[in-house]
């Protein structure tokens, strides 16, 4: 498999997936900036889109979205629990969380990467992620992780948006269950892994 990433993009999520699977894959760097491979190649061309992640299967099947990627991933590996199983409601559980992760948190970081975006404008979406954030704050009081005691492809999508807080200005230090729970998803040795395949550890 080949996983088409950018550093510290959202991308980071299945690549976490992927190491914490102990899936055999290829990252192949594509560039959010130029849109080029390393080679050179045109990036658009294998996703017309231009945006990553992208998993591309052994057989050349492509997948595109990080939270069906994920999932994909958790099911080539049942035995390390990453997702429920098919069917069951907990599985929808962490739908729901995929889905709360993907529209409400990691969209509402994406105004804040817009250079074009005025500073008022951002100030409101800054807001509404730290009412977000307070709200997680509150799920994760009593548990390790989103969906209880088992780490899952929803902890590492999550991880992967809230580490652009800082670099974006929104300010989460008010809230000690995140601020825990990050740590404890940032010390696992898949996640330690991935981001010092992207360069975003030493």
């Amino acid at each position: 498999m080949k996983l088409y990433y950018s550093p510290g993009a959202c991308s980071l999520s299945p690549h976490i997936a992927l190491h914490e699977a102990g899936l055999a894959f290829e990252p192949v760097l594509a560039s959010t900036k130029t849109h080029k491979l390393q080679d050179g190649t045109d990036y658009y061309g294998i996703n017309p889109l231009g945006y990553v992640p992208m998993l591309e299967l052994d057989d050349g099947t492509r997948l595109r979205e990080g939270p069906a990627i994920v999932q994909y991933i958790a099911d080539l590996a049942p035995t390390k629990n990453l997702a429920p199983a098919a069917g069951t409601l907990q599985r929808y559980r962490l739908q729901e969380w995929l889905t709360f992760i993907g529209t409400e948190m990691h969209k509402g970081y994406s105004p804040l990467f817009n250079p074009n975006m005025p500073e008022e404008a951002k100030a409101i979406f800054k807001d509404k992620l730290k009412s977000r954030y307070q709200w997680l704050d509150g799920q994760l009081a009593d548990k390790q992780y989103l969906m209880g005691e088992q780490f899952s492809v929803a902890d590492g999508y999550l991880f992967t948006v809230t580490n652009w807080a800082k670099s974006t200005g929104v300010d989460i230090s008010g809230f000690a269950n995140l601020q825990a729970w990050h740590a404890r998803v940032a010390a696992r040795p898949a996640v330690q892994a991935a981001m010092k395949a992207e360069g975003l550890l030493k």
